[in-house]
């Protein structure tokens, strides 16, 4: 009973570390740093900063689309 609650355990803190990586690279954030601060602590913090992530996500990041603006800077 406890080896199957410790391999259970143990997934979903991996299916979180996972979700969490792959969240923080599609995100668009308000500050362009903190994808690389959120993927340093998530690496090293695993299971709590995953959870941490996911918890403060809608605080961090912005839903705004991206403006297409082309630099064809042809003078040259």
């Amino acid at each position: 009973m406890g080896l199957i609650l410790m391999i259970t355990l143990i997934s979903i803190a991996i299916l979180f570390w996972f979700w969490a990586i792959s969240d923080i690279t599609r995100s668009r954030f308000k500050n362009p740093y903190m994808s690389t601060v959120w993927v340093l602590v998530v690496l090293f913090f695993p299971v709590v900063g995953s959870i941490c992530y996911l918890l403060l996500r809608n605080k961090l990041v912005t839903n705004k689309r991206r403006k297409f603006q082309p630099k064809f800077n042809r003078n040259n």
